[in-house]
């Protein structure tokens, strides 16, 4: 063996790249293996955390004035809401209206977000699709994470109105963990079918913003679950973040647990969300690069 060949094989042995490699090769037809498709997503979740960063910082968020507008915009909808409201029912508001209206619009502005701009991210990513060879479902992931790290400043506020309101402390409130993650799986859910719908009509962007007012109106966030009639109540399982919200009132403002039919309609629907979506995007992966 000649030296040169020595040193090459020493230089490639000590390249940490050279190591290991993985290559994501696109389905021909069908849906791909379920099980190496969300382990390359995986060893690939790097790439949607900075697309994340990219678009966070295209939006100003590392900002102060872009940190304020995320907490003051939904803030200020919830106070145009909370004049309405009272100006409708003369004075006369349920106790601990503001804290229900106002985790309400927070928790419907991360899923409407999320879908919003996963709607966008396989159309806005035309160049990655055609230039590289990755699982195109990072995309509206990507776009759940933004949504996500919009959310969580909302907290800066909605925290102290929870104790200037004496809401009650206790165990109860471990219920907004599982809450929060069924929130993170419809979201994700409906963002991904958004965007493999958005693929196909185009005119879906003009649709979208009624279906998320639709959605608005019709969850318990401009009144309490337990104002709605009992012919209507059936409107709340068919809306998917109502019983939701049912349920985060539940935990924050009336000190409990959800009650077992919310937990269900709400599991439900987002487990249904989560596998028509991917199976939906994954079923139309291999045609996006030509309808683009």
């Amino acid at each position: 063996m000649s030296a040169q060949t020595e040193v090459s094989e020493k230089h490639h042995a000590q390249n940490e790249w050279a190591q290991e490699r993985h290559v994501y090769e696109p389905h021909v037809i069908g849906v791909p293996p379920i099980g190496p498709y969300m382990r390359e997503i995986w060893q690939r979740r790097e790439f949607a955390y900075e697309l994340a960063r990219t678009k966070l910082k295209a939006s100003q968020f590392n900002t102060l004035f872009g940190m304020l507008w995320l907490i003051l915009n939904p803030i200020l909808l919830a106070a145009v809401y909370f004049v309405l409201i009272d100006i409708i029912r003369g004075g006369n508001k349920p106790p601990h209206f503001i804290v229900h209206l106002v985790g309400a619009i927070f928790v419907y502005y991360y899923v409407s977000g999320a879908i919003r701009d996963g709607a966008k991210s396989v159309v806005k990513g035309g160049r990655l699709i055609l230039n590289s060879s990755f699982p195109r479902l990072l995309l509206p992931i990507a776009s759940v994470l933004v949504a996500w790290k919009k959310f969580l400043p909302t907290a800066i506020v909605y925290i102290p109105l929870f104790v200037i309101d004496s809401r009650p402390f206790g165990a109860h409130l471990l219920w907004v963990i599982p809450l929060l993650a069924l929130a993170t799986l419809i979201a994700t859910g409906l963002a991904i079918m958004a965007a493999t719908v958005q693929v196909y009509f185009r005119d879906f962007a003009q649709f979208l913003p009624y279906a998320l007012r639709m959605m608005l109106y019709t969850a318990p966030i401009l009144y309490f679950a337990t104002r709605v009639p009992d012919r209507y109540e059936f409107l709340l399982d068919l809306n998917p973040i109502a019983q939701l919200i049912a349920s985060f009132d539940a935990v924050l403002v009336f000190g409990h647990a959800p009650s077992l039919h919310a937990m269900v309609a709400t599991t439900a629907w987002a487990v249904l969300s989560v596998a028509v979506g991917v199976v939906l995007f994954l079923s139309r992966e291999r045609e996006f690069a030509v309808r683009i």
